[in-house]
């Protein structure tokens, strides 16, 4: 994304800053990036007067960590008031606000504020590299001077807002089209051929809980962890801790795809790896009447993410928002350890033979090796008919890829799944409209979240096959600021990754070694506990021994 900064009515020169900012943060890391060496710490200052420091740790055979610190003082941010432009949202028609707007409306609201007394700039925003977007330019911000501290910002801030602006108060480092200065990043590089264990995604055992990734990590003996996909984290959007997209444990489907969206597929314990856009079909079968099952451990009619047929407002994915369907079928597996919901509808407790031993009002809890489904409007009508206490039903899950081809799952199977997907085939490719974490047609939607510098985990295969597991901190101005989506895309290629994707971030962003948190979460109560997670885990039988060699 690159900008230019201008007087009101000034011409801009295109793309200028773009490959400067692109190339010193690439560069810089490419020239580290698992070169081997006998070092267990190195130092590189060859990008910008910029220095990136990073430390090794080898965990255990086909196991190591590494920490790099990018500090580059000289590229240091600076406080400004961002005017917001009126937006509507696309989908419901609701009046909101965009944090840029079209060229026309950045001239009038300059000359606003000159009029009221502000000496405003204009910053023009391009489109990042997005494989499903437009090119050229998205818009324009409107902002309003430049200091050192957030406070003296807010005391402007105030002044603007109080002459008619909707504003707020941002920090410029944030931005992807400026020069990082700071940025904290942990790179877990894991060997499947080499590793004395598996690699395994991990609920706590409960799909309707939320826990700590260095919790798990801790009372699993993991040596790395990281948090997992995303997750419902309020109770207006159903019960906390469930996952918002597809999630394999064990071989068993634990939740439904939103779409068609990326997952890292973990097969034979995390002997294989690798990144697949996956989708799922579930149907019930009574006799000769067939149901779609439209969600797996999920409240029935809200939709966390939506991405499914008949959702409202939209049948497809769309990052952060709750759709409701009202003609709902979800099955719940007895990984669900909350009370289950209640409300209109019906229910049909299931044997773990998957026979019908109970019709009636929904909650309760599932049995143990049973099941429930739980359906509303016509679906609950649809139960009520065909799902007769004593019969046997028929379950048919399905998860495909793009190309149609099925998974086959097993035991020692796992999968989770985010959005979007950053790299594919070896080269750069971030679906993040498709995906449903930005909107072309409504930027009042999905900026900040594909944009702006964020917290990121992300995870990737090198063309050796070897995992790639990363975090980077961020929403901490001049510590660690994060990375855009095209920047989380661009890093995992100068790591080697042929294959990425973003999981979830922002506060859900840790990384455990050896049982510990070892990056700097951005929530201010610290660590967030998450829906699933990422572990890497030593046989029984295996102590978490040191390696003194590189590989």
């Amino acid at each position: 994304m690159s900008v230019i900064a201008e007087s009101p009515g000034r011409t801009a020169h295109r793309g200028q800053h773009r490959t400067v900012r692109s190339f010193a943060l690439g560069t810089a890391l490419a020239l580290i990036a698992f070169a081997p060496s006998a070092a267990a710490s190195e130092r590189d200052s060859s990008v910008g007067g910029g220095a990136i420091s990073w430390t090794t740790q080898y965990v255990a055979p086909g196991v190591e960590v590494r920490t790099g610190v990018l500090s580059a003082p000289e590229a240091a941010g600076v406080w400004t008031v961002t005017v917001q432009a009126p937006a509507v949202n696309r989908l419901t028609g609701a009046a909101t606000w965009a944090p840029l707007g079209d060229r026309s409306w950045a001239d009038t609201t300059a000359e606003k504020l000159q009029a009221a007394g502000f000496a405003p700039r204009l910053e023009r925003v391009a489109w990042d590299a997005y494989a499903d977007t437009p090119r050229g330019t998205m818009g324009w911000q409107v902002r309003v001077g430049q200091y050192g501290t957030q406070a003296e910002a807010r005391t402007l801030n105030l002044a603007v807002s109080g002459a008619g602006f909707r504003t707020s108060v941002e920090w410029t480092g944030y931005d992807g089209r400026r020069r990082a200065d700071a940025e904290r990043i942990h790179v877990a590089v894991i060997d499947p051929g080499r590793l004395r264990g598996t690699v395994e995604v991990s609920d706590g055992g409960n799909a309707a809980d939320r826990e700590k990734t260095s919790t798990v990590a801790a009372r699993l003996g993991s040596l790395v962890g990281v948090n997992g996909g995303f997750f419902v984290t309020s109770d207006a959007d159903g019960v906390q801790g469930t996952t918002a997209g597809l999630s394999v444990v064990d071989g068993e489907l634990q939740s439904m795809a939103v779409g068609s969206r990326a997952a890292l597929i973990l097969e034979n314990g995390g002997r294989h790896v690798r990144v697949a856009d996956l989708s799922t079909d579930v149907t019930v079968r009574a006799g000769s009447a067939v149901h779609a099952v439209e969600g797996i451990n999920r409240v029935p009619g809200k939709v966390r993410n939506c991405g499914r047929p008949g959702a409202v407002p939209t049948e497809l994915p769309r990052q952060d928002l709750t759709c409701s369907l009202p003609d709902d079928l979800v099955k719940f597996t007895d990984s669900f350890g909350a009370p289950l919901p209640t409300g209109a509808g019906a229910q049909v407790v299931l044997d773990e033979h998957d026979v019908v031993v109970s019709q009636g009002a929904r909650g309760g809890s599932v049995p143990a090796e049973g099941s429930v489904l739980q359906g509303t409007g016509a679906a609950a009508t649809w139960l009520t008919e065909h799902a007769e206490v004593g019969r046997r039903l028929h379950l048919r899950e399905i998860v495909r890829d793009t190309a149609g081809r099925q998974l086959r799952l097993g035991p020692d199977d796992d999968v989770v799944s985010a959005a979007p997907t950053l790299v594919e085939n070896g080269r750069i490719h971030i679906d993040a409209a498709t995906e449903g974490t930005l909107d072309p047609l409504d930027l009042s939607f999905g900026f900040a979240w594909s944009n702006v510098r964020q917290p990121r985990t992300l995870a990737g295969i090198d063309r050796h096959g070897r995992l790639l597991l990363a975090t980077v901190d961020g929403r901490q101005p001049g510590v660690s600021e994060g990375f855009t989506l095209a920047e989380a895309a661009q890093f995992m290629r100068t790591l080697g990754a042929v294959q990425a994707l973003n999981l979830d971030g922002g506060g859900s962003s840790a990384m455990a070694v050896d049982g510990a948190l070892v990056n700097v979460p951005s929530d201010a109560t610290g660590e967030r506990a998450v829906g699933d997670t990422v572990q890497i885990l030593p046989r029984a039988t295996q102590s978490a021994s040191a390696e003194t060699e590189v590989p």
